[in-house]
């Protein structure tokens, strides 16, 4: 869906688990937390990057990491991402509402959400969300 914004522009790489266990969830939700975080990663990259998107199997949970090397952000700036109406987007270009309503999402599903940024070499964020193993 994304995908016209960072054509030309941005290479995606995936690396996704082969097996990992399945996570109960709200798949409009979870969909809504990854566009607003690869939304800002492509915002992120002003020329030409990368974005990677790699999922690997815990043992109790799915982690899924999403990395750019845009932009990144200032330690002041990430201590205060996750807070509602706070942005580094310029007037007009962002609410500051996307990653407080990602956060909530997240803790709604009993997963958490880590951010990792430095100024000039991108920003990543890692979601963990626990499985849910059938019964055989």
């Amino acid at each position: 869906m994304l995908q016209n914004s960072y054509k030309n522009k941005i290479t995606s790489i995936k690396d996704y688990a082969k097996n990992h266990g399945e996570i109960e969830c709200f798949i409009g939700k979870i969909n809504q937390v990854f566009m607003n975080i690869i939304g800002n990663a492509i915002d992120a990259i002003s020329d030409k990057g990368e974005i990677t998107i790699k999922t690997e199997q815990l043992n109790d949970a799915v982690r899924i990491r999403i990395k750019d090397n845009g932009a990144g952000m200032s330690q002041e700036n990430i201590t205060k991402i996750f807070d509602p109406f706070f942005t580094t987007k310029e007037i007009g270009k962002g609410t500051g509402l996307g990653l407080p309503i990602c956060l909530s999402i997240i803790h709604d599903h009993n997963g958490k959400i880590e951010l990792k940024s430095k100024i000039g070499e991108g920003t990543e964020f890692i979601i963990t969300l626990p499985t849910h193993h059938k019964s055989t």
